[in-house]
C-alpha cells in the first residue's frame, strides 16, 4: 500500500528530474526549430539571391508537413503508450537531417549534376525546401508530438500554468542564443559548419533521451491508426468545444505572428542594417528581459483567470509590433535602442499569451487523448499559421516593394525587402483574438461547472 500511495503521489509532482528533462529537451528542441524559422530563411535569403519567394514556400510547407508527422506520430505513440522512443530516437534522427542542410548550395548542384547557374539555383531551392521538410518530420514527431504529450502527461492542472510559463519561455532562450551566437557563428565558420555543429548536439540528446527520459505512470496504450483523424470527428468537436476555441485563439494569434516573424531578421539586416552583433544585441535584451517577466506571470497565472489574463496580454503584444513599425528614424543608435525597447513590449505579450494558451489547451486536453490531438493543435499553431502567415505578409511586402538599393540595404540583390507594414498587421491579427476570449471564458466557466457537479 506504501509502495502505491508513493507511485501516485509522486506521479502528481513535477520533481527535479522531470524539471531537467523538460529544459534540456524543450531547449534543445527550440534551438532547432529556432535555426529553422529564422536562420533556414536567412540562409536560403543569403544562397539564393534574396529570393522571399523561396523562404516563403519553404515556411508553407515546412508547416504542412508538421501537422501531418504530428497526427500521426501523436496517434501512434498513443497506440504505443510510449513518448520516450518517439523524442529520443526522433531527435536523433533530427539532429543529422540539420547537419546536411548547410552543404545545399548552387555550387553543389552545379558541380553534381553539371548544371548551369539559373538552373542550379533552381534545383538547389527545391533541394533546400524537401531538405526543410524532411528535417521537419522527424522534428515534430520528437517535439511537437513526443516532447508536448510527454508535458501533458506529467503534469496537473494545479501546477500546470508554473510548467507552462517555463516551457513558453524555452522558444525565446533558444531565439536568444540563435540569433545571438548564430549570426555571428555563421560570420566566423559558415552555414555547413554551424549546421553541421548543431545538428551533432541535436542528435547526442536524443541518443541521451534513451537512458534518462521516462514515460508518465498515467500513461497507457490506447486507440488505433485510425483515430488520426479523431481530433476532426464532429463528436469530439462537442465533446470539447472549449478546446477547440482555445484552438482557434491560438489559430489567430499564430498566423498574426508569422505575418512578420519568417522576415524579422532579414528585416533587421537590410532594412534597418544592423550587424549581426547588432541585432543579437537588441533581441537579446527584449528576450533576456521579456523572458524574465513572463516566468513570473506564468507563476501567477495559476491563482488567476486564465483567459481573463489574454485581455492584458494581447495589447501588450500588439503594442510592441506597433510601436517596431515606426522603428524607422534617421539615426541608427536609435534605431537600435527603439527596436530593443518595443521588441520587449511585444515579445513579453507574445510569451503571455503562449503560456496562457498553452496551459488552457493542456488544462483542457482529455488525459486519454493527449498524443491522438497533438495534431489537431499543429493544425492550427502550425498549418493554419504557417501556411496563410507567410502568405499575407509577403504579399505585404510586395505590394510595399521596399527596393535593395533604399539607404540601410546591404550588397545582397533581391526584388523587394520586408516591409515595416507586416508588423502593423501582426498586430491587428493579435487583438482580433480578443473577440474570441468572452466565448472562451464562457465555455471555461461551464466546463468547470460541470466537473463540479460531476464530483458532487
Amino acid at each position: 500500500m506504501e509502495k502505491i500511495m508513493s507511485k501516485n503521489e509522486n506521479a502528481s509532482v513535477f520533481d527535479r528530474k522531470r524539471w531537467l528533462i523538460l529544459i534540456i529537451f524543450g531547449l534543445i528542441g527550440q534551438i532547432a526549430w529556432s535555426v529553422e524559422n529564422m536562420h533556414f530563411n536567412v540562409f536560403v535569403f543569403d544562397t539564393f539571391n534574396g529570393n522571399l519567394d523561396a523562404v516563403t514556400l519553404m515556411v508553407q510547407m515546412s508547416g504542412i508537413t508538421a501537422t501531418l508527422a504530428t497526427l500521426l506520430a501523436g496517434t501512434l505513440s498513443d497506440k504505443l503508450g510510449n513518448r520516450r522512443y518517439f523524442i529520443s530516437f526522433g531527435y536523433a534522427i533530427w539532429g543529422v537531417t540539420v547537419a546536411i542542410f548547410g552543404f545545399i548550395t548552387p555550387e553543389l548542384m552545379m558541380n553534381l549534376f553539371g548544371l548551369e547557374y539559373e538552373a542550379a539555383m533552381k534545383a538547389g531551392i527545391t533541394a533546400v525546401i524537401a531538405g526543410d521538410c524532411v528535417m521537419t518530420l522527424f522534428g515534430s514527431s520528437a517535439n511537437d508530438s513526443g516532447f508536448s504529450a510527454w508535458v501533458t502527461d506529467n503534469t496537473e492542472s494545479s501546477y500546470r500554468g508554473k510548467v507552462e510559463g517555463v516551457v513558453s519561455v524555452l522558444p525565446l532562450a533558444a531565439m536568444l542564443i540563435v540569433a545571438g551566437g548564430f549570426g555571428i557563428l555563421v560570420e566566423a565558420m559558415g552555414y555547413a559548419t554551424v549546421f553541421l555543429v548543431l545538428g551533432i548536439v541535436i542528435s547526442l540528446s536524443g541518443v541521451a533521451g534513451i537512458f534518462v527520459i521516462r514515460d508518465s505512470e498515467k500513461l497507457v496504450c490506447s486507440g488505433g491508426l485510425r483515430d488520426i483523424f479523431y481530433g476532426f470527428r464532429p463528436s469530439c468537436v462537442r465533446e470539447n468545444s472549449s478546446l477547440y476555441v482555445a484552438f482557434i485563439c491560438l489559430a489567430i494569434y499564430s498566423v498574426g505572428f508569422q505575418f512578420f516573424m519568417p522576415y524579422l531578421i532579414i528585416y533587421m539586416k537590410s532594412n534597418l542594417g544592423f550587424s549581426p552583433v547588432e541585432y543579437s544585441l537588441a533581441f537579446g535584451l527584449a528576450i533576456v528581459i521579456g523572458g524574465a517577466i513572463n516566468v513570473y506571470l506564468g507563476i501567477v497565472s495559476d491563482k488567476k483567470n486564465k483567459a481573463a489574463l489574454l485581455y492584458v496580454a494581447a495589447p501588450l503584444m500588439a503594442a510592441g509590433l506597433f510601436a517596431m513599425y515606426f522603428t524607422r528614424t534617421e539615426s541608427h543608435i536609435l534605431n537600435l535602442v527603439m527596436f530593443a525597447a518595443f521588441g520587449c513590449l511585444m515579445i513579453c505579450g507574445y510569451i503571455f499569451i503562449s503560456a496562457l494558451l498553452g496551459a488552457i489547451i493542456r488544462d483542457l486536453t482529455p488525459s486519454d487523448s493527449a498524443g491522438k490531438l497533438q495534431g489537431v493543435r499543429m493544425v492550427f499553431a502550425v498549418l493554419i499559421p504557417m501556411v496563410i502567415g507567410p502568405m499575407v505578409g509577403n504579399a505585404i511586402n510586395k505590394v510595399r516593394g521596399i527596393k535593395l538599393t533604399e539607404p540601410g540595404a546591404d550588397a545582397m540583390t533581391t526584388e523587394y525587402l520586408p516591409a515595416p507594414e507586416i508588423f502593423l498587421a501582426g498586430g491587428l491579427a493579435v487583438l482580433v483574438m480578443l473577440a474570441l476570449v468572452p466565448w472562451l471564458n464562457s465555455s471555461l466557466k461551464k466546463r468547470a461547472e460541470r466537473e463540479e457537479n460531476k464530483s458532487v
